[in-house]
């Protein structure tokens, strides 16, 4: 299950910057640094740059996870970890990559894409991975979508910590699968997605576009430094 993978990942992030007689930073976290076992089961890899938590750490540019901080500093920080895990969460709801060379030009950079089109609730549904055809409980998924829009804050520290994505996941998975109840237990469709086994509770984006869990939108673009900030009206 996709909600699984993410819960695994963020408790190995959670654990790394809070629980770790030593806390660390994961230099370069992004979705080739996370395994599964054959449970799926996720596992963090690859702390060949991992580096103390308290101390200053550049690495090198990893394309399209960067935390707007990190672009202007070159310094990462566990705050940057959480929005590059925003990122990932991301790219397991759209099905889509960081960036991807591939996709028009307007669509190569998936923070970019989807910044307009979270503004808009009738287009909900369209920015889900289309392979899983409509098939996830609609609380869920704008719930985590919002979850994600928060760890891709501008200002680090509005950002949530870790064990606090954990700790809201965890929440999002249990209370799926309560309002499903003990007759509609959820089962892994061929996309890993938990689902309902009866389509009777199964409520998709397009039959409620005006959801009340509707995301909040992505921040804007960071202000140009080099001109002054004007007085509001």
């Amino acid at each position: 299950m996709r909600m699984k993978i993410a819960i695994g990942a963020a408790n190995g992030l959670a654990f790394l910057h809070e629980e770790a007689s030593r806390p660390i930073i994961f230099p370069d976290f992004k979705t080739s640094k996370i395994l599964l076992d054959m449970d799926c089961n996720a596992k963090l890899w690859d702390f060949g740059l991992a580096k103390e938590i308290h101390l200053t750490t550049k690495v090198l540019r990893i394309k399209g996870y960067e935390a707007p901080e990190y672009m202007m500093t070159g310094n990462i920080t566990s705050e940057s970890n959480v929005y590059s895990f925003g990122v990932v969460l991301l790219e397991m709801l759209t099905g889509r990559r960081a960036l991807d060379q591939t996709m028009p030009i307007e669509e190569q950079n998936l923070i970019e894409w989807l910044r307009p089109q979270l503004r808009d609730k009738g287009k909900f549904h369209y920015l889900m991975d289309p392979r899983l055809e409509g098939q996830y409980p609609t609380k869920c998924a704008h719930r985590t979508m919002r979850l994600a829009t928060h760890c891709l804050r501008l200002d680090p520290k509005a950002r949530p910590l870790m064990s606090e994505v954990v700790h809201e996941l965890k929440n999002l998975h249990d209370n799926m699968v309560s309002e499903l109840g003990p007759s509609n237990r959820v089962c892994a469709n061929k996309y890993g997605l938990g689902i309902p086994s009866s389509p009777n509770v199964l409520r998709c984006f397009q039959a409620s576009p005006q959801c009340q869990y509707y995301p909040l939108p992505l921040p804007p673009d960071p202000p140009n430094p080099s001109v002054g900030s004007s007085s509001k009206s």
